[in-house]
């Protein structure tokens, strides 16, 4: 699956949006998923919980409904928070 967005956070770890539809298919699958293990030799190893999930009918919706959710460091913590990650 493709990554549509990433950006580190301050303190390591790295929020993502990935694509879990397969190419072609429609809607568009995306979810925002923080990979704590950034930085170690972990690190790409399985595929983070994801915190967001949306379907949308392009990549360029989807990545518009979650982006700034995963530019928002508060609203990461509290995703994180709500399921219980954090």
């Amino acid at each position: 699956m493709s990554v549509l967005f990433q950006r580190a956070l301050p303190h390591g770890p790295i929020v993502r949006i990935r694509r879990t539809s397969e190419e072609g298919v429609t809607p568009v699958t995306a979810v925002i998923e923080v990979d704590r293990r950034a930085g170690t030799p972990r690190e790409g190893i399985g595929d983070p919980p994801p915190l967001m999930l949306c379907e949308a009918a392009t990549e360029a919706a989807a990545l518009a409904i979650l982006e700034p959710q995963a530019r928002d460091d508060r609203i990461v913590a509290s995703l994180l928070r709500d399921k219980g990650l954090r």
